[in-house]
Parts: C-alpha cells; sequence; structure tokens
C-alpha cells in the first residue's frame, strides 16, 4: 500500500471484532479499540498493548487519536455510530449492514460525500479469492448467459435476538448476486419461518427475479444441522459451484455440463467437475487492506456505500415481502 498508514479505530470486540484487531495490528494501523463490556476490553488489552482502550465506541470516535474506524458492534448500533464517526471527520467501515434502514443509509452516504470521507461496507465475500474466480467466469463468458443462481448460508448457531436470520446472513449473498448480474432484481418474493422466537425470523428464503430473465434464490437458516455456505451459478454454457466449507484446492468448481435435444426430447450431456485456481489470501486481511488503501488514497472500494445501499434495498424489499406474505416490486 502507498503512503501513510492511517491509524485505525476498531469499534466492536466480539466474535468478528476480533479478527479485525488481528488483521489491523498486523497491517500496523491499529491505534485504539473499543467494546460496550469492560470485560472483553480488559481480557484484550495485554494482546494489543500500543493500542489505546475505550469502554464504549463513542468515546473512541471523540478521543481524537484515530483517522478512521472499523465498526464491528451489533448491527442496530451501525447507523447511530456510522453518523457520529463521519461528523467527527473519520473515515469509517462498518461491517454488514450498513444500517437497517434505507433512508438513513443515503443519508450517511451524502455525509461521506459532502465530508469527502471513506464509507465503506464490510460485505466480505466480494473480497474472497474463491468468488473473484466465480465472477471471472461470468465476466469473461466461460458460463454463457446467466440463467439462474442460488445460494445458501445454512448452520447452526450464531442466533441472535437483535436481528433475524435474513438480515444476519443473507447481506453476503445478496451482494455476491448483485456484484455477478450488475443490476437490482425487479422483483422479490421472501418467506420467513419464526420458531425460537415470534419476533425473529430463524430461517427466510428469497427469491429474486431480475428483468434480464435471470433467477435467484437466497436461503438463510441458523437452524440447520450442518454448515452449508454454498453458491451455484449456472449459464447457458456452463456452470460453477463455489462451496466454502471445502478446502482451498475445491472451493470453486466448473461444470461444462451441456443441454440438446433429440427431436423434442432434451438431452443432458454430463462433464467432469473442473477445480479453477484460486489465490490463497484471506479475504478480511484484502478487505483490511483495501479500507487502509482508499483511505490513503481516496480511491472507492468495492463495496462502497452505493453498493451497500442496493444491498438494503433489496434487504428491505425482502424483509416487506415476509410481513405482506406477497411479491414485492424494486423501482
Amino acid at each position: 500500500m502507498s503512503g501513510a498508514i492511517p491509524p485505525v479505530g476498531v469499534i466492536g470486540a466480539g466474535h468478528w471484532g476480533k479478527n479485525h484487531l488481528r488483521n489491523f495490528a498486523a497491517l500496523g494501523a491499529l491505534a485504539a479499540f473499543a467494546d460496550a463490556d469492560a470485560a472483553t476490553v480488559s481480557g484484550l488489552a495485554a494482546t494489543y498493548p500500543n493500542a489505546k482502550t475505550f469502554v464504549g465506541g463513542e468515546k473512541l470516535i471523540d478521543s481524537g487519536i484515530v483517522k478512521a474506524v472499523v465498526i464491528a458492534s451489533p448491527a442496530v448500533t451501525h447507523g447511530a455510530l456510522a453518523r457520529r464517526a463521519l461528523e467527527a471527520g473519520l473515515h469509517v467501515f462498518v461491517e454488514k449492514p450498513l444500517c437497517l434502514d434505507v433512508a438513513e443509509a443515503e443519508s450517511l452516504r451524502d455525509l461521506a460525500n459532502r465530508n469527502g470521507r471513506v464509507l465503506m461496507v464490510g460485505h466480505l465475500l466480494l473480497y474472497h479469492p474463491a468468488f473473484l474466480a466465480m465472477k471471472r467466469l461470468v465476466d469473461t463468458g466461460v458460463l454463457g448467459d446467466l440463467r439462474y443462481i442460488y445460494s445458501n448460508r445454512l448452520s447452526l448457531g450464531k442466533i441472535r435476538r437483535e436481528e433475524n436470520a435474513l438480515w444476519s446472513f443473507a447481506p453476503h449473498d445478496i451482494s455476491m448476486i448483485l456484484a455477478l448480474t450488475g443490476q437490482l432484481p425487479s422483483k422479490v418474493v421472501a418467506t420467513g419461518g419464526h420458531y425460537l422466537d415470534s419476533k425473529v425470523a430463524d430461517t427466510t428464503l428469497s427469491h429474486l427475479t431480475f428483468t434480464t430473465g435471470v433467477q435467484a434464490h437466497v436461503f438463510v437458516s441458523w437452524l440447520h444441522p450442518y454448515k452449508d455456505h454454498r453458491m451455484v451459478v449456472v449459464g447457458s454454457k456452463a456452470m460453477a459451484v463455489f462451496d466454502d466449507t471445502r478446502k482451498l484446492a475445491e472451493k470453486v468448481q466448473l461444470y461444462r455440463h451441456g443441454v440438446g435435444w433429440n427431436e423434442d426430447l432434451p438431452v443432458v450431456s454430463r462433464a467432469e467437475a473442473e477445480p479453477v485456481a484460486i489465490e490463497d489470501t484471506e479475504p478480511l486481511r484484502v478487505e483490511c487492506e483495501t479500507f487502509l488503501k482508499c483511505v490513503a488514497t481516496g480511491s472507492r472500494p468495492t463495496s462502497d456505500a452505493e453498493e451497500g445501499i442496493r444491498v438494503l434495498r433489496v434487504l428491505d424489499a425482502c424483509q416487506r415481502a415476509i410481513a405482506a406474505g406477497a411479491a414485492v416490486k424494486l423501482s
């Protein structure tokens, strides 16, 4: 990365925030961190002795010792913390989702633009070497015309009370689908199942329809017997699978299956799976490096505020479809 490394503060030192601490410390950028829980802060202080510690993200923002912050706190706090940081003149990297309201996200984008600050969203899989390999297969025409995409993000655990499975898991899949199609869906249909808490959906199935004829669905759940993080992309020439539960050499597989016709009968021609080579890089490290580069140079990240707003619009439409029990159209 060219230019001086900006001092960064991390707000939220929980399950995922600890990964940010590790990466920004390794990159020589970690200047401070905060968490709402004092015991969490004290427990990590010895691991990062050169970083100032705060109980409460607002105190870190107001300290004046950082140029940028990473917000890895609960989703319901993202909007308020991002606004406070931007108003303080800081660059901001917010874990997904950017916030829980489209209008608020647009307001944060406008504030970042007025202040000339980077506002980046943590759509991690856009930086995953396996997804980037999948996107190259689409962009270079190896798969032909896109026809159908489905994505599963299923596991047992990480049960939330603040947001449902749609808002907790699906941002990753929606961001990848929008990146592959290059557009917003025209219509969504979604359903949800409430089993542990009548107010929080534990499983949701969202179906997206695009004006190009592409269809996609996203199935997410934290009540599943095993981990299944898989995306399948079906094209007119070939199909590809990104399975994040498999070892590196097998994460992306290309299938050059074909379907022809014998008079009026379809004939399937099966092909062996071809492993697709991908780089051995940690997606979060790449994402953190991207944020530092954007802060230093003023460049825009792939997952900028506009990209975050597009994902929010789809999430919001899916949530409204679940509540209404009917399809929701997007402009």
